[in-house]
């Protein structure tokens, strides 16, 4: 729990500094991070050993790409049933290197990040949002 805070504190204050930073800072460092973050955080999450981690992270990319390359022009319920054929198929080389129980835990740990970030971007626009609001005070 503790590795997992400090992970969300360097992803927050490293947000922070990037969006203090000039405009045009380039969107893939701020990619960079996120994917970092994420290899940080599904790693202490699963207690991934070095040698579990050489065989799992290059069968997740492959993973992650697939389900990118799934249409995002397809019906909801269409690219819902796609994505969850990809994590069928890969549900049984997760577990060859992690185990079930971890193979199944993954998938949940995969969603729970992803959901923490849309709430953390959610959470910082609403503050800009809120900080770029011009002060409007009625002159009597």
């Amino acid at each position: 729990m503790k590795r997992f805070l400090l992970y969300f504190l360097i992803f927050t204050s490293s947000v922070s500094v990037s969006q203090a930073q000039d405009v045009a800072v380039e969107g893939g460092k701020k990619e960079q991070k996120i994917k970092a973050l994420y290899v940080a955080y599904v790693t202490q999450q699963l207690n991934l050993t070095e040698t579990e981690a050489q065989k799992f992270w290059p069968i997740h990319a492959q993973f992650d790409a697939e389900v990118k390359s799934v249409g995002m022009e397809l019906p909801e319920l269409e690219r819902q049933q796609a994505t969850l054929n990809i994590k069928k198929k890969y549900q049984d080389r997760f577990s060859g290197i992690l185990g079930n129980s971890r193979s199944n835990k993954f998938f949940g740990i995969d969603g729970e990040f992803r959901r923490k970030l849309i709430d953390e971007i959610r959470k910082r626009r609403q503050q800009n949002n809120l900080n770029q609001r011009p002060n409007r005070r009625k002159n009597f």
